[in-house]
C-alpha cells in the first residue's frame, strides 16, 4: 500500500492501522492510548497541523471518527542519534541500481534504535534519492556487497531475481581452526538443514524436518590458527551463514551469537564480525549480461596471503 506522504529526511511515514472498534470515539482518542505516554503534545500538534493523513492524503482533525479510516500514516518523532563511526562507498551507479560497501555496525534499514544510522536513510540522504529502497539485506555486523534500486519503476526485475534465487552470493569468513581443517576440508562441505527464527528470539535454530537451509563451505586459506573460508549460500534465512559455521564446529570470529550468545556489550569497531558479503552475480534483466559486483573491502583477521 503506497503512501500518501513523501519521504522525508531519508525516512518513510509510518502506517497504523486503526482498530473497528473499541472505546474510543475518535482517531486521536486511539492515538492518545497507544502513545500518549510518551508525547501527547506531540500528537495534537500533529493532528493540528495536518500532518497525521487517510489514505488519500486528506488530514485528520482532532474529531475523525475511529471508523472512518482503517489506514492512516504519519511522521514519528526521530532520536537524536549519534553518527557512527564507519562510511558506505558506493560501487557502482546506474538509472536502476545503487550497490555499495555497507560496513561492518552500519543496520541496512531504519529499526530499533538506528533511524538516520542505517545504509538505507544515509543513501536516500546523501544520494537525494527519496525512492531507494534495499533489494536484500545484510546483518548490521555483516559488511559487503549491498544492491539497492533507485527506479521504483523497474525495481521489481531485480528483486524477482533474490525471490527466484537466480542471484549467486559469495561471503567470506575468518574462524578459529586446529591442525585437522585443512584435511576435513580438502573438498568443499555442504550443510543443509532446516533452520527456524522466532521474531521474539535472537537466535535461530536448527530442528529436524525437512532442509530449508544449504550453505557449501570451502576453506580458501589457513595460516597458524585462523582460516579463512569461502561461503556460497544457497538460500537466504536469518543468521544462516553464522549458524552453519557454529554448527561444524567452526563459529565465526567475533560472533556474539554463535555458539554461544554472549552478554550484550558496546560495539567494539575494532573487533568487528568477521563475514563479509564478497560478491554478487547474476543476469542483468535489462542488457542480459553476466554482472558481478565484488566488495572492496577486507577482514582485517584474515590469515595473510
Amino acid at each position: 500500500m503506497k503512501s500518501p506522504l513523501p519521504v522525508r529526511d531519508g525516512v518513510n511515514a509510518t502506517r497504523l492501522r486503526l482498530p473497528a472498534e473499541g472505546p474510543w470515539e475518535t482517531a486521536l482518542d486511539y492515538m492518545l492510548h497507544r502513545w500518549g505516554h510518551v508525547d501527547p503534545e506531540g500528537i495534537l500538534r500533529r493532528f493540528d497541523d495536518g500532518e497525521i493523513v487517510a489514505a488519500d492524503g486528506s488530514p485528520l482533525h482532532r474529531r475523525t471518527p475511529l471508523d472512518e479510516h482503517t489506514f492512516i500514516w504519519y511522521y514519528r518523532t526521530l532520536p537524536t542519534e549519534a553518527r557512527l563511526p564507519v562510511e558506505l562507498s558506493v560501487l557502482h551507479r546506474d538509472d536502476h541500481l545503487i550497490v555499495v560497501d555497507k560496513p561492518h555496525f552500519l543496520p541496512t534499514t531504519p529499526g530499533g534504535t538506528y533511524i538516520q544510522e542505517s545504509a538505507l536513510v544515509r543513501l536516500r540522504n546523501e544520494l537525494n534519492l527519496p525512492d531507494l529502497v534495499p533489494i536484500h539485506r545484510l546483518d548490521r555486523m555483516t559488511a559487503g556487497v549491498l544492491l539497492f534500486a533507485a527506479n521504483p519503476e523497474t525495481r521489481g526485475k531485480y528483486q524477482v531475481l533474490f525471490e527466484r534465487r537466480h542471484v549467486e552470493k559469495e561471503y567470506e569468513c575468518v574462524s578459529l581452526i586446529g591442525p585437522e581443517t585443512a584435511q576435513r576440508f580438502a573438498s568443499p562441505v555442504v550443510v543443509r538443514n532446516r533452520m527456524v527464527k522466532s521474531r521474539d528470539y535472537l537466535l535461530a535454530g536448527v530442528v529436524e524436518g525437512e532442509p530449508n537451509a544449504e550453505t557449501r563451505v570451502s576453506l580458501a586459506r589457513a595460516a597458524a590458527d585462523r582460516g579463512l573460508f569461502r561461503l556460497e549460500p544457497h538460500t537466504g534465512k536469518t543468521h544462516q551463514l553464522r549458524v552453519h559455521m557454529a554448527g561444524l564446529g567452526l563459529g565465526i570470529l567475533r560472533d556474539p551469537f554463535y555458539p554461544v550468545l554472549l552478554d550484550k556489550a558496546p560495539d567494539d569497531y575494532d573487533k568487528p564480525l568477521q563475514l563479509l558479503a564478497r560478491a554478487i552475480r547474476f543476469r542483468d534483466p535489462f542488457t542480459g549480461r553476466e554482472i558481478e559486483f565484488r566488495s572492496q573491502l577486507e577482514l582485517k583477521e584474515a590469515p595473510a596471503v
